[in-house]
């Protein structure tokens, strides 16, 4: 869908928040990589999305009145088999009563990292950067940069991160794909100035490859 047509969609179902899958597929027309998210309005849909897709999955609870799907219950990871999506199904329907559910496959392992946009009353749009998984709430070591950003902006946002020694690779590691990685803020930056609807961004995680990124998780908020 046209993202001036999906946020106008949004905003007459009364909503200022994409639901993940929304968010996902205004991300992938920005050219972003992002994990691959199919809708599923039942179980036996759950389970055709997850055999189609190749497990383990991840499913997740599709509803605009569950922000916090996680704390709230309605993410189930590492699904193998038909019969744990089927469960993971039920468990959310008897919690919620009949709900549609986004089936993703489960990411490969990286580093994870976290990117994002906020609106600053007297700055207007600023780019965010840092490290994601247990270092975000534990070191807030990100990075800060007024939007439009410039291919020198991206990078300096990645090396100035207390972090950025995991990125670059150690004690025999491989480093993760850094231009990947300011491909994604760039794009960012695009986004909000190209559609100035959105107000806020928060991809988390980021996960990082030596080859490549991609965004398991996106939240966007419109004006």
């Amino acid at each position: 869908m046209d993202p001036k047509k999906m946020i106008a969609t949004v905003r007459a179902a009364g909503r200022h928040v994409l639901l993940e899958d929304e968010a996902k597929s205004l991300l992938s027309h920005m050219g972003l990589p992002v994990n691959l998210c199919a809708l599923a309005a039942g179980e036996e849909e759950a389970v055709a999305a997850a055999e189609t897709l190749g497990y383990p999955v991840a499913v997740k609870v599709r509803s605009p009145d569950v922000i916090h799907k996680s704390d709230a219950g309605g993410v189930w990871l590492n699904l193998g088999h038909a019969e744990a999506v089927r469960r993971a199904y039920r468990e959310m329907a008897g919690r919620w009563g009949p709900v549609a559910v986004t089936v993703q496959p489960m990411a490969a392992p990286g580093v994870e990292v976290i990117a994002g946009v906020a609106r600053d009353p007297q700055f207007g749009p600023v780019a965010m950067f840092g490290l994601g998984g247990i270092f975000t709430e534990v070191l807030r070591d990100v990075a800060f940069r007024m939007i439009p950003l410039e291919p020198k902006d991206a990078r300096a946002m990645i090396t100035q991160i207390r972090g950025y020694r995991l990125l670059a690779g150690y004690r025999g590691r491989r480093g993760v794909d850094l231009t990947a990685l300011e491909e994604i803020l760039l794009g960012l930056s695009e986004l909000v100035e190209k559609i100035p609807e959105v107000r806020e961004v928060d991809l988390n995680p980021v996960i990082a490859y030596p080859d490549g990124a991609l965004i398991v998780d996106a939240r966007i908020t419109v004006a």
